[in-house]
């Protein structure tokens, strides 16, 4: 049985990629420091380590514990807005961090890495939907430290015969039965939406009504939780053939904010009120990916295009936990 290292796999997508391993047949574990994840999310059948891909010691902890196959990297400081504030933060743990992994992996003769990376490596797109050779230019420090982990991937696969393969997630929502979104401050439109409808919010702020698309409001691509799992998996079993690629995870279309609120109305059942706020700095009017290149080569294919089903998963799981994990 192969046994694949999640790090970051107590968070929103790692725990739902350690719930597809396990359903699967992988021997998972899961290395977490839990300041965003939480001890509840992770699954059941996998075995837990808390620690930090900071701290070298926590790292080779698990390689010294575990005859470790393959690596998911999921483990990052995510938040785009702090990541303006305070670039050294995301740095250090999606860089260095990241070094501190790749270090110990060859150090423990493992060379089989998904990492997961972000549509922010883009930047302001110049076409959609984006494909993986659009120019990479981030406008923040979230971004720019996601493609400077690709490009240390890349060197470490040509000097080491490190074989790595890396997703840039679109916007990543849904839920599965048992696991979904808890983040601590919550900066995603689903969830936020959501909350509204559950009365811990007073309205959904919407920044940006003068867009040049159908209604006015920012056009995004969001993509199941579970085709993201999916994803990973095809990644593992195909690694060989797929040394070095870089892929797109995203649906392919592309829904305004007003459509969301729309279509969580439609789910939920009631008006959800709504707050008209200026632009924010840095917010592309359309983002939305090509998904082709992950069709060729994977093989993989999102199976929850409909928006009203993200939404419907979304609001099962809010609803039987509506303080999150607490």
């Amino acid at each position: 049985m192969e046994v694949v290292l999640v790090t970051g796999g107590a968070g929103y997508v790692g725990s739902v990629v350690a719930e597809e391993l396990v359903r699967q047949g992988y021997r998972v574990v899961v290395f977490d420091n839990l300041q965003q994840g939480h001890r509840q999310a992770v699954v059941v059948g996998t075995e837990f380590v808390q620690g930090d891909v900071c701290n070298v010691a926590d790292v080779e902890a698990v390689f010294q514990k575990f005859p470790i196959d393959a690596v998911i990297h999921m483990a990052a400081e995510t938040v785009v807005e702090y990541s303006i504030s305070d670039p050294a933060r995301y740095f250090r743990t999606n860089v260095v961090g990241g070094v501190n992994l790749l270090d110990v992996m060859l150090k423990y003769g493992v060379f089989k890495i998904v990492f997961s990376s972000s549509a922010a490596v883009y930047g302001e797109p110049e076409s959609v939907p984006i494909e993986e050779s659009h120019r990479t230019v981030p406008v923040n420090a979230y971004g720019e430290s996601k493609l400077l982990f690709e490009r240390i991937l890349a060197w470490y696969g040509c000097a080491y015969g490190l074989k790595h393969i890396s997703f840039r997630y679109f916007n990543a929502a849904g839920a599965t039965e048992l696991l979904g979104e808890d983040h601590r401050p919550e900066t995603h439109l689903i969830p936020n939406i959501l909350k509204v409808a559950l009365h811990r919010n007073g309205t959904v702020s919407i920044f940006g009504t003068d867009y040049p698309t159908k209604d006015g409001t920012c056009v995004r691509d969001y993509v199941h939780v579970v085709d993201i799992a999916q994803a990973h998996v095809l990644a593992l079993k195909k690694m060989g053939s797929l040394r070095g690629s870089v892929y797109n995870l995203g649906s392919g279309t592309g829904f305004t904010v007003l459509e969301v609120v729309r279509a969580a109305e439609e789910v939920v059942g009631e008006k959800i009120p709504v707050k008209l706020c200026p632009r924010r700095a840095g917010d592309p009017a359309v983002l939305v990916a090509s998904w082709q290149r992950a069709r060729g080569g994977l093989g993989w294919k999102p199976q929850f295009f409909e928006l009203t089903k993200i939404v419907e998963d979304a609001w099962r799981w809010l609803k039987d936990h509506p303080y999150g994990y607490e």
